[in-house]
């Protein structure tokens, strides 16, 4: 994900520096004109906008804090960015971290996946101050297809994992639909066609069930990524005094998912558990 907006970035004419803990990723990125740092403190040293796209809390953490991360660096006035799938407590602390340096914030995680981030196609949903979108927008613009202004810090993240939570209860159902239907000797062909252009066909089981079908597990989402998202979410969902019953059914088919070894591959791979039973 981060490759492909950083690509968009260099595209739209914008001086980048960038940062990957693995270094043989963000090397390749020297040839196609921008500067490859090897801390975050480096890459955000010059920096009027920061945007960190990571895993999860704790490589968010290790991006913006401490001796060598990115908050190291900045100067009064900059706008940070966090685009990774985080929880809402992170991004409540991160946002006041950032207020202490007299910096702007903003948390804007992101839908679509790979193909959207390199085709510039990624939907921003936005928490912050309106005005500080406002400096940061010619940036998203190189990246996205829509920006959407959801409300106040942490209005961004929350969203996101309720789009996720979503998300995974529909792939984690459309795994044993497919099992299903391959068990009882039915048309595999003919049978997930019904499904995926009737009333269950989302854009993204339309895209999943192909990929279940062709066991092409190539990484579009990790499956590990979408068990983490699903906790986070369940976590949220608790302190409203919601209980995610479906997230937590689907998060335990994902965690059987990475139990059998899948934790790498794409989302889809959660249906080889079902296959296997």
């Amino acid at each position: 994900m981060g490759s492909g907006m950083a690509r968009r970035l260099l595209a739209g004419g914008f001086p980048l520096a960038v940062f990957n803990r693995n270094f043989e990723k963000s090397k390749l990125f020297a040839v196609e004109g921008a500067q490859v740092a090897t801390s975050p403190r480096e890459a955000a040293m010059n920096a009027a906008v920061i945007i960190s796209m990571v895993a999860d809390d704790t490589a968010a953490r290790a991006m913006w804090l401490g001796e060598n991360g990115a908050l190291a660096a900045v100067r009064p006035g900059v706008v940070c960015i966090e685009c990774s799938t985080v929880s809402v407590d992170w991004v409540r602390e991160l946002a006041a971290v950032c207020a202490a340096k007299q910096c702007e914030f903003l948390d804007a995680p992101v839908t679509g996946s790979k193909v959207q981030s390199a085709a510039g196609e990624l939907n921003f949903i936005v928490g912050g101050d309106a005005a500080t979108l406002e400096k940061a927008r010619p940036v998203l613009v190189a990246m996205s297809k829509a920006i959407v202004h959801l409300g106040p810090t942490g209005s961004g993240a929350m969203v996101k994992l309720i789009n996720n939570f979503v998300c995974g209860v529909q792939i984690a159902s459309l795994a044993e639909a497919v099992a299903m239907i391959e068990r009882s000797g039915l048309d595999r062909t003919k049978a997930v066609e019904i499904i995926v252009n009737g009333a269950p066909g989302s854009p993204l089981v339309k895209a999943v069930s192909m990929r279940m079908t062709r066991m092409d597990y190539t990484p579009n989402f990790l499956l590990r990524l979408m068990a983490k998202d699903l906790t986070y979410a369940i976590a949220e969902g608790g302190k409203l005094s919601v209980e995610l019953a479906t997230a937590a059914a689907a998060l335990e088919t994902f965690q059987n998912g990475i139990a059998a070894g899948h934790g790498e591959q794409d989302i889809a791979a959660v249906v080889e558990q079902f296959r296997n039973g």
